[in-house]
C-alpha cells in the first residue's frame, strides 16, 4: 500500500482557507503510471485539487443555489471516497481521493491502487483505501491531539514537524506498520486478541488509566404539516461509538445494548467488522417490512476486539410514537405584512433539560424586513434583518406547561433583496428547529456503564453517554403548499 499524494488543509468558519502542507511522491506516481498505462491521469495542481475538492465536499460556492458538481441528482458521493472530477476535453477523474473532515483541518491522500481502472473495483475489495484511512486519522491524532482542536500555536509546531515525522513514518511513500490483511473475524466466542503493537504513524501513545469511552447519539429527523391531508413523517437513526484507550495489548470488550420494556425493537442494525460474534437474530429486523412485533427486542450483545482508533461499533434505526416536539405554524399574507402564528409543544416522555434549542423562522424571495412585532411567551427573539431571519432562542428548558407560542406581525419593503429559495415561494415557508438532549435518547435505548465488560488485566475505567440531536427537523406552515413524501423518510 501506497500513498501518490497527501494534502493538509485548513478550513475553519471566518478563516481563509489553504492548504498548509503536501506532499507528493515520485516513486509512487512512477508505478501508478505503470500501473494505469494509456489511462493514467497525473495529479493536477495543488489550487486545482483545492477548488475541487471544496465542490466535491460542498464547502465552496455557498452563495449559489445550484452547482452541478455538487448538486447534481445523478452524482452520489460515497465520503469519505470521493470522485473529483478534472477540466478537459478528456473529462479525466481522479479517484479515490480520501478526505477526513475534523475541527479546522481537511486530511486528504490519494492512494496508489493496485487494481485496473476499468471496471472500476468496489471500494470495501480495495485494501488501499481502508490502510490509507488508517494512516489519516493516525495524521489527524497528530495534528489535532485527543482533545481535537489545538491552540494555533500548537498546531502550527506540529504542522513544522510534519516532514520529519512523514519521512520516518512514510518512507519514499509507504506507510510503515499499517494494518495488514489477516484473516477474517470468527463467528464463534470472542477470543484474545494477541499482540497487536502501537504502529509507527501512531505517535500519540496513551500514557496513564485505561479508558473505554462508549458513546450513543440519536438523531431524530421530522416533517410536520399541519394538515389532516399530509401525513407528519419522523424517524430517528442510532449510531454507537467506541474508542478504547489501552497501553499495550488491546483488551476484548463486550457492549450491551438495552431497551425499556416497551421499546420498540431496534432495526436495520448494522455493526463494526471487528465484532467477532453476533446473534443472528439481531441483524434480520428491517424498517422497510411490516412490523409484526416478533422482532428480537434485546438486550444486543457486542463482543468484539476494537481497533487502535476511534470507530464506529454499531448503527441502527427505531420507530418511535411521536415526534419530541409538536408544532403548528400558521403563516398568512395581507398587503405586504405576514401574520406569524407558532406553537411548540415538548412531548412528555422527553426529558426537559436542552444543551441547547433553537428555532429557525427564515423568510425567502422578499424584499428586507423592515418592521418586526412578535412576541415570545417564552425564550428570547433575536431578528437578522439583513437574513430575514428570526432565531427563537428557546434556552435549556421549556416552561412548566411544555408549551411555548409566539404571534406577531412582520413587514417588508423595498424591492426582492433577501435570501432566495426556488422552492419557499408566496406562503411555502418553514420552522427549523435544532435541539440537543444529553443524558437521553428518543428510543429509550442506552449503555449501562456497568453491561460494559473488559476482558483485560489493566481494569480499565468506563465511560458512558448518550444524547439526542435534531436534523432536518422541519415544520411546515399549514396555510401554505409544502413538500410531500409519500415513502418512509431515509438517512
Amino acid at each position: 500500500m501506497s500513498v501518490r499524494a497527501l494534502w493538509v488543509i485548513s478550513h475553519d468558519e471566518g478563516e481563509h482557507v489553504s492548504i498548509r502542507f503536501s506532499r507528493r511522491f515520485a516513486t509512487v506516481e512512477h508505478r501508478a503510471r505503470r500501473l494505469a498505462g494509456s489511462s493514467y491521469q497525473a495529479v493536477p495542481e495543488e489550487h486545482t485539487v483545492l477548488q475541487l475538492l471544496l465542490t466535491e465536499l460542498g464547502l465552496s460556492d455557498s452563495d449559489k443555489a445550484y452547482v452541478a458538481l455538487r448538486d447534481d441528482c445523478l452524482h452520489q458521493q460515497q465520503s469519505p471516497a470521493l470522485e473529483l472530477h478534472l477540466e478537459g476535453p478528456a473529462k479525466a477523474t481522479l479517484w479515490p481521493v480520501l478526505a477526513i473532515l475534523h475541527g479546522p483541518l481537511i486530511l486528504v491522500c490519494l492512494p496508489l491502487v493496485d487494481a485496473p481502472p476499468e471496471p472500476r473495483p468496489p471500494l470495501g475489495s480495495l485494501l488501499s483505501v481502508s490502510q490509507s484511512l488508517t494512516l489519516l486519522s493516525g495524521l489527524q491524532t497528530f495534528l489535532l491531539g485527543s482533545g481535537g482542536k489545538p491552540d494555533c500555536e500548537g498546531l502550527s509546531s506540529r504542522l513544522a514537524m510534519l516532514p520529519s515525522v512523514l519521512l520516518q513514518i512514510c518512507p519514499l511513500g509507504t506507510p510503515l506498520d499499517v494494518p495488514t490483511l489477516g484473516s477474517p473475524a470468527t463467528t464463534t466466542a470472542a477470543t484474545h486478541v494477541g499482540s497487536q503493537k502501537q504502529p509507527a504513524w501512531k505517535t500519540g501513545l496513551h500514557r496513564g488509566r485505561a479508558v473505554v469511552n462508549v458513546a450513543l447519539v440519536e438523531t431524530v429527523r421530522s416533517m410536520q404539516y399541519g394538515n389532516r391531508s399530509r401525513q407528519d413523517l419522523w424517524d430517528v437513526y442510532g449510531i454507537v461509538t467506541c474508542r478504547c484507550e489501552v497501553e499495550g495489548v488491546l483488551p476484548n470488550v463486550t457492549v450491551t445494548l438495552t431497551l425499556p420494556p416497551n421499546g420498540s425493537p431496534l432495526q436495520d442494525i448494522l455493526v463494526h467488522p471487528c465484532v467477532t460474534s453476533l446473534d443472528s437474530s439481531i441483524l434480520t429486523s428491517s424498517s422497510m417490512d411490516s412490523f409484526d412485533g416478533s422482532a428480537f427486542s434485546g438486550p444486543y450483545k457486542l463482543p468484539f476486539s476494537p481497533p487502535l482508533e476511534p470507530f464506529r461499533l454499531c448503527s441502527y434505526t427505531s420507530q418511535v410514537p411521536v415526534p419530541p416536539i409538536l408544532g403548528s405554524y400558521q403563516l398568512r399574507e395581507e398587503e405586504n405584512q405576514l401574520h406569524v402564528s407558532v406553537s411548540l409543544k415538548l412531548h412528555e416522555s422527553v426529558k426537559n433539560s436542552f444543551e441547547c434549542c433553537e428555532a429557525h423562522l427564515p423568510f425567502f424571495n422578499r424584499a428586507l424586513m423592515c418592521i418586526v412585532d412578535v412576541k415570545v411567551n417564552s425564550g428570547q427573539l433575536d431578528v437578522s434583518k439583513e437574513k430575514n431571519l428570526l432565531v427563537w432562542g428557546l434556552g435549556q428548558r421549556f416552561p412548566k406547561s411544555r408549551e411555548v407560542t409566539m404571534e406577531g406581525k412582520i413587514s417588508f419593503s423595498g424591492p426582492t433583496r433577501g435570501p432566495t429559495d426556488p422552492l419557499c415561494t408566496q406562503l411555502t415557508a418553514y420552522i427549523k428547529l435544532y435541539f440537543k438532549v444529553p443524558d437521553m435518547t428518543l428510543s429509550g435505548c442506552c449503555v449501562d456503564q456497568h453491561s460494559v465488560q473488559v476482558y483485560s488485566s489493566a481494569k480499565p475505567r468506563i465511560v458512558t453517554s448518550r444524547e439526542l440531536v435534531s436534523k432536518e427537523y422541519f415544520i411546515w406552515n399549514s396555510t401554505g403548499s409544502a413538500p410531500v413524501s409519500s415513502g418512509k423518510m431515509t438517512l
